[in-house]
């Protein structure tokens, strides 16, 4: 896989776009300075975690005794349950209390930007592919960096898309996530027969 079809799906996965006017929503009420100031924080924060997961995600695979084929059926199963949330959102609560106007880490550096699909992706490739993890690290920057430039721009893609536009291109990227999340799948089951053909 390349560099930009990863940065592609990361980005995708991340869900800029969809997270856009829920965190509108979360910081709707504070100053235009302090806004930005919590998005580049919680953005630092999800990287901080994805960079873990990328970094770490085989020794915690190893630990746990987690093949590779799991991991990419897992990953595909979680990933296709969050793209069908997305072409079907449900009507959900508040996210955060209107107490605390400013939330630190939880929900949107996790699991809003940093999610468990995110996650399992991250650590995916630096499993099937560790000789390559400079160009992972790449892919996770490049990612967030372009999530980042979306969620620090929703305030201008609000006046020019408006709340509907950017459902519409939610529903978009889930269908896109709903073929990913088919081929992670169809790979997982595709390593874990060839394993078993070999062990026989």
């Amino acid at each position: 896989m390349t560099i930009a079809a990863a940065a592609i799906t990361l980005f995708l996965l991340l869900d800029a776009f969809g997270n856009a006017p829920i965190f509108l929503s979360i910081l709707g009420t504070m100053p235009a300075g302090k806004r930005r100031t919590a998005l580049l924080r919680e953005l630092g924060f999800a990287f901080a975690i994805l960079m873990v997961f990328l970094l770490f995600g085989r020794i915690i695979l190893s630990a746990l005794g987690i093949t590779s084929p799991a991991l990419s059926v897992a990953g595909g199963v979680v990933l296709f349950i969050v793209a069908l949330r997305m072409l079907f959102p449900n009507v959900q609560g508040p996210l955060v209390s209107a107490d605390h106007p400013d939330p630190w880490f939880v929900p949107m550096a996790v699991p809003l930007i940093a999610g468990p699909s995110s996650m399992a992706w991250v650590m995916l490739l630096a499993t099937q592919h560790p000789d390559r993890m400079w160009d992972w690290v790449a892919v996770v920057v490049i990612a967030v960096g372009a999530s980042g430039v979306v969620l620090l721009a929703a305030n201008h893609l609000r006046d020019r898309i408006s709340d509907q536009g950017l459902r519409i291109v939610e529903r978009l990227v889930g269908m896109i996530l709903v073929v990913i999340a088919v081929q992670m799948l169809m790979d997982g089951i595709g390593a874990f027969l060839t394993s078993l053909e070999r062990s026989v």
